[in-house]
């Protein structure tokens, strides 16, 4: 196998210098961007033309993201089918997604086409993202199926887009503003502010800016065996601000696209920690400081050929204080951990026929690691990856197909590091729309990936160990989409359902070792996932100004454990509901818009035994939004009030960690 990876490598090599042509001024055609951003969407207009995906994939973009009642990105998820939100509750907790009973560290996630990374733990926290300067996001089974993209988009088993709204001005504008200030339950301050400007005619630059303010308390029912007893949540408290900067072209038709951003976040916040044999107040804070800048570069050599070269660097420091834990002295625990990630990207795309299109990737990256706990291994990652991608294109059949090689070097200053790994993976989609005339699209796809542990796995003090496997996954796929116009009476409406099987070997997992406050992690699981998931909306158009949408969401999962000799063989694997689903439901009359939104989550249990002592009860919540637009002279001006949880359900996410009751949320916003 090595032999083989260092000659994929030199072949993609020698292709490179072969194949690159030299500069040759051509129009721009930037056909692959606009197929992404006409995929199935979870509500349209009616001029909408939707183009069939090999994979499947769900969007929500414009003025549907914005209506929706969530308050962040991972909120606005929830409403994806095969999506389990896992939330620690309150304002401020971590919020984290899992798609199709992979794990979270399976979901790699793109802000503006580059991967948020963090080698530590391999979880990026969604609440940090807001949605007032979205414009986009998307979520990909098996990965985007646009073949012009860095080498690291091929290499997660589903990924979450984020898209960033673009500078856009009409007729002789030279600025726009967008404004919006939120309050309401938990204490809650939070003002915005997205600034674009012309810095001259095919160059913009823009600005957005929040700051977040929260006390955090919320009343919650905890209830445990006879105990029965309502509480307020303490120390939930958040107060952050986050600064984003972005430079780029704004002439579509140009053969050369550019932009540079820089993304700063800052935030401390409380941890209530887990109600645990009736403690309700945990005093554990928690610091976090990212930044990071990137930037890409795409041009167009000629009608066949065309580059995109990316860059990144990022840098982020934790801090962790817990003054119930002691060390040797008195001072209380305070944990500090600090990365850094340097990467670039290199792809190239080329159009062998009208019907074949072939592209070669190579991304490198190098993620380092520091902390203050004792005898920290301070580990050193530095990953290759070479992905060789085609296209195949004969109506109505669609065949692509990706080979990902990864190599993989670590370096440790103290204790022993991790081997190096070396590894090679395949995928292949398939679709196939067999009637011209009937707008169904039949789909499938196969893909083989894997997770390497991170560095929490393998070098945190007398937890980790330095000898574990990556897990590896192979995903199988088939579905159907149908989406179709009814001109007579203005309906849009789309319907798709795919039915997939995900095997997972060497899945990581920790076992209390000589005591329960000694751990290690162990490759030991195997992991076997059936499921269907199933989208349907609509857009209809009456008479009098009035539109209604809606969308329907259906989850159907069963995540087995498959490891020989434990006792929980054949059981669900923790938090992974055999049912799970969201509805919304959207009006819209004149300047008038109201919104109700449903998601429902299905029994599951908290521990790998699917014993009564671990069963968690299905738990669903109902919100609803009303909006109302008004024009003052050239501002637009809205104002929307929510109210979620509507019948004040009380209910954990994760087990011991309560959710919030009936809260309000008031949003006043506008563009100028």
């Amino acid at each position: 196998m090595q032999y083989v990876l260092k000659a994929l490598a030199g072949l993609c090599l020698l292709l490179f210098m072969i194949l690159s042509p030299h500069p040759v001024g051509a129009q721009w055609r930037d056909t692959i961007i606009t197929r992404e951003l006409e995929e199935v969407q979870v509500s349209g207009s009616k001029k909408r033309s939707l183009v069939a995906s090999v994979s499947p994939v769900q969007v929500l973009s414009g003025n549907a993201l914005q209506r929706l009642n969530s308050f962040s990105i991972a909120d606005a998820i929830r409403y994806f089918s095969g999506v389990q939100l896992k939330d620690y509750g309150g304002i401020g907790g971590l919020k984290t997604v899992n798609v199709r009973g992979m794990g979270t560290q399976h979901v790699g996630v793109f802000y503006d086409g580059m991967q948020l990374g963090n080698a530590q733990n391999g979880i990026v926290d969604l609440g940090k993202f807001s949605l007032d300067n979205i414009e986009e996001v998307s979520l990909h089974n098996s990965q985007n199926p646009d073949i012009f993209q860095s080498a690291k988009s091929f290499g997660a088993a589903s990924s979450i887009y984020i898209k960033a709204l673009p500078p856009t001005f009409k007729d002789s504008q030279s600025y726009q503003v967008k404004a919006a200030f939120k309050t309401g339950s938990f204490g809650l301050i939070n003002p915005s502010i997205h600034w674009q400007q012309k810095l001259a005619d095919n160059i913009a630059t823009t600005i957005s800016a929040e700051l977040i303010n929260a006390h955090g308390r919320y009343k919650t029912r905890y209830k445990k065996w006879a105990y029965d007893t309502t509480i307020v949540r303490q120390n939930a408290g958040v107060a952050s601000q986050r600064v984003e900067l972005a430079v780029q072209d704004i002439n579509k038709d140009s053969a050369t696209h550019w932009k540079i951003q820089g993304y700063f976040y800052n935030s401390e916040r409380g941890l209530p920690g887990a109600i645990v044999a009736e403690r309700f107040y945990n005093s554990q804070r928690l610091w976090d400081r990212n930044f990071f800048t990137q930037g890409s570069l795409q041009h167009r050599f000629s009608p066949r050929y065309r580059l995109l070269l990316q860059f990144k660097y990022a840098n982020d420091l934790t801090r962790y204080l817990d003054t119930t834990i002691k060390k040797i002295g008195g001072a209380p625990l305070h944990n500090t951990y600090k990365q850094q990630e340097y990467y670039t990207s290199l792809v190239n795309e080329f159009e062998l026929k009208k019907w074949w299109t072939f592209s070669l990737a190579a991304d490198w990256t190098l993620h380092q690691m520091q902390s203050n706990l004792d005898d920290f291994a301070y580990p050193t990652r530095q990953t290759k990856l070479v992905a060789v991608a085609t296209e195949l294109s004969w109506e109505p059949v669609t065949i692509s197909g990706n080979l990902l090689g990864s190599f993989i070097n670590e370096k440790v200053k103290q204790g022993k590091a991790a081997d190096d790994k070396q590894e090679l993976t395949p995928a292949i989609n398939l679709s196939w729309m067999p009637w011209e005339a009937i707008p169904l699209n039949f789909r499938s796809f196969y893909k083989r990936i894997f997770r390497m542990p991170t560095f929490n796995d393998l070098y945190y003090t007398i937890v980790g160990s330095a000898t574990l496997k990556p897990e590896y996954s192979n995903q199988y796929n088939i579905g159907a989409q149908y989406n179709k116009y009814f001109s007579p009476i203005k309906l849009d409406f789309n319907v798709q359902a795919d039915v997939y099987i995900n095997k997972v070997q060497d899945k990581i997992i920790a076992i209390p070792a000589n005591n329960l406050f000694r751990w290690s992690m162990i490759n030991l699981g195997a992991v076997e996932i059936k499921g269907l998931d199933v989208h349907a909306s609509y857009f209809l158009t009456l008479k009098e100004k009035i539109v209604l949408n809606g969308t329907l969401n259906y989850s159907y999962q069963e995540a087995v454990n498959k490891t020989t000799g434990q006792r929980s063989y054949g059981n669900l694997i923790p938090y992974a509901p055999r049912h799970s689903g969201s509805a919304t439901l959207q009006v819209f009359y004149r300047n008038w818009g109201v919104n109700y939104s449903f998601i429902y989550t299905g029994e599951r249990y908290m521990l790998p035994e699917n014993d009564p002592q671990n069963y968690l009860m299905p738990w669903y919540t109902h919100d609803l939004s009303l909006t109302k637009k008004l024009v003052l002279g050239k501002t637009a001006l809205v104002v929307a009030a929510e109210v979620n949880n509507l019948f004040n359900q009380y209910y954990d996410v994760v087990i011991n960690y309560p959710m919030p009751g009936r809260n309000y949320l008031i949003k006043l916003s506008f563009n100028l």
